[in-house]
């Protein structure tokens, strides 16, 4: 009598091999949702534009003379704010979609080690945000004469703050997905939050015109540091002086994006779920 003998198990790809094939398909499904894309991408482009056109009128320029232009001014708030709605916004909408429509019970339970989904996910996020970051500042450049910076030590200022600010953003994003209670809720509970971080922040208008309080509280949440930081690669080195602590602050935007980072990522592993409320 033959023994039966069972097929040999086949690994699993390695988890970076896992994590590169996640996030090609989670960049595939970004850019099928067109109108979501459209937005995402134009959004900080089109709000530019109108700062730039209204407020720049007549050679009005933003601080004590001579002044920066205003589009220079708007835009490193507006690349904050691309950051924002590629990763805070984007995932806290998506994974909330996900989670209602099962898909996240269907990934739960196949082989796929979670850490490769949210490496997707992140990885997603990130190269989303560098087309989008190009494009604003390309639109800058061109349509409102932006001078971007020559001095190599301010691109690199520009890469950290990008890359910390997104990937908190992203973290952060994932652990607020497990707040809205259904897919039709989570723009009703993300959306209001984005605009009044991006109202207190200094993305709308000048931070130093903002009142006090304001300020305070904007130096809670990282939107302000991403746009401070911001702020600190396009504008000239004699801007500072309209920054409320009279430096750019290198090392508090540093210490406060790895803050949200740490404690985006330890709240979302404890607060993720996998399941609807109603599936238990």
């Amino acid at each position: 009598m033959s023994r039966t003998t069972r097929p040999p198990r086949t690994a699993l790809p390695a988890l970076p091999r896992l994590a590169l094939a996640r996030t090609g398909l989670e960049i595939r499904q970004f850019f099928r949702e067109r109108d979501a894309v459209f937005f995402i991408f134009a959004y900080p482009i089109v709000m530019l534009a109108i700062f730039a056109l209204v407020f720049g009128q007549d050679g009005n320029r933003v601080g004590p003379e001579p002044g920066v232009p205003f589009a220079q001014y708007f835009l490193p708030g507006m690349i904050a704010t691309g950051v924002l709605l590629s990763s805070f916004q984007n995932l806290a909408l998506s994974v909330s979609e996900e989670r209602d429509t099962r898909a996240l019970k269907r990934l739960r339970s196949t082989p796929m080690p979670p850490s490769a989904y949210f490496l997707g996910k992140t990885g997603s996020v990130l190269v989303t945000s560098v087309v989008q970051m190009g494009l604003l500042v390309a639109a800058g450049a061109w349509l409102f004469g932006v001078e971007l910076p020559e001095d190599p030590d301010r691109w690199l200022t520009f890469g950290w703050v990008f890359v910390l600010g997104t990937a908190a953003g992203a973290v952060c994003g994932v652990a607020f997905s497990s707040i809205p209670r259904s897919a039709r809720s989570a723009a009703a509970v993300v959306t209001p939050v984005v605009i009044v971080l991006q109202f207190i922040s200094g993305v709308f208008f000048p931070f130093y015109d903002l009142p006090g309080w304001m300020q305070q509280l904007a130096s809670l949440f990282p939107l302000k540091w991403m746009a401070q930081g911001m702020r600190s690669v396009f504008l000239p080195d004699a801007a500072v002086v309209l920054e409320p602590a009279g430096s750019w602050e290198h090392d508090r935007i540093a210490l406060v994006l790895l803050a949200y980072l740490v404690v985006g990522l330890v709240v979302g592993v404890r607060t993720f779920r996998w399941l609807r409320r109603d599936d238990g």
